[in-house]
């Protein structure tokens, strides 16, 4: 059995698709293929039903998969702790994303990622908050940002910044939502993200705070869709306050006064991996990158939390992967 019969038995099961896996893997589908096959061959089992529109798990296949990414992911550390003896990170990283590149400063994370440590292999998927937050208590990923609370004993958290969100309705409403009673409000239509997003815990207890919730409900994938469907006047959403205020300063937007909803944005990761060079170094890179927030993120005039410096569970500051680390918040 070789490692790169277990990363082609992976990638197929992620891509579901023997073409596909072959172009993420830079190698050509026949030779896939074959490997595939001689990894069935040796184990035995056949790990995948072919069929003309992809290939999926068998019920062995479905089995034996998380124990293929347990053996890469093995080899994948026992290279970076080689690589680390000499000052270097190397390894792959799946990395969670939410819905606005630009308000998490994405392209600063990964401009300064692949700067200083150009063996660390960075892989991004986009992720609802809820949704990403399970994959990093699962190791599904090794890191996410994520907008919410962290209670789970197994995810560290980074706090990042605040974040308020705000009931907006279409522009064209205006002088009707302006003095609006929340009987009003709630008689609308309204628009939410689906229930494993944060959004939607924010508006739920909204809901349960005020006492009662909205008969007409849709729902829709992210928060930028909501946005536009709102300003089309489809109904009210939850809009994050900086957009809100640049949806209103657009004519596009106007919000209703009498609630603002508080979250937080963090990066988290899983707990029982934060001394791994590669996790190590992503929370150096987000501290360097976080440690001054910038001076304006898309109009927000929202009030900001002092960024907290990243760094390992349990550690006080100490030198390590190119830069200084500090303990992220205990949730």
């Amino acid at each position: 059995m070789e490692l790169y019969q277990l990363r082609g038995f992976a990638a197929v099961a992620e891509l579901g698709h023997l073409t596909r896996a072959a172009e993420k893997l830079h190698i050509s589908q026949p030779a896939l293929s074959a490997q595939i096959k001689a990894l069935e061959d040796e184990l035995g089992v056949v790990l995948f039903e072919r069929s003309a529109s992809g290939m999926t798990l068998t019920a062995a296949g479905k089995r034996l998969l998380p124990e293929a990414v347990k053996v890469i992911e093995a080899a994948a550390a026992l290279r970076g702790k080689a690589h680390a003896f000499h000052g270097e990170v190397a390894g792959h990283i799946r990395l969670g994303t939410l819905s606005d590149p630009e308000f998490i400063r994405l392209g600063d994370f990964l401009a300064q990622a692949t700067a200083r440590f150009p063996l660390l292999e960075i892989e991004l998927h986009h992720e609802v908050s809820g949704a990403a937050f399970e994959k990093v208590r699962d190791g599904e990923l090794h890191a996410s940002f994520y907008y919410g609370d962290v209670t789970h004993p197994a995810v560290a958290a980074v706090p990042l910044r605040d974040i308020a969100y705000r009931v907006a309705a279409p522009a064209a409403w205006r002088a009707e939502i302006a003095d609006a009673s929340w009987n009003d409000i709630v008689a609308r239509p309204w628009l939410l993200a689906p229930p494993i997003s944060t959004h939607r815990v924010l508006a739920t207890q909204l809901f349960h705070q005020r006492g009662s919730a909205p008969a007409t409900l849709i729902e829709a994938d992210n928060e930028a869709v909501i946005r536009s469907l709102v300003a089309s006047g489809l109904g009210i959403g939850l809009v994050r306050e900086d957009l809100a205020q640049d949806g209103e300063a657009a004519g596009e937007l106007c919000v209703w006064s009498q609630a603002r909803l508080a979250t937080t944005l963090q990066f988290i990761y899983p707990r029982e991996h934060a001394e791994e060079p590669e996790v190590r170094a992503l929370l150096d890179v987000i501290g360097n990158v976080w440690r001054e927030p910038p001076a304006r993120v898309r109009g927000s005039n929202s009030a900001r939390r002092s960024p907290a410096r990243a760094g390992a569970d349990g550690q006080s500051t100490k030198k390590k992967a190119g830069g200084s680390l500090r303990r992220p918040r205990e949730d």
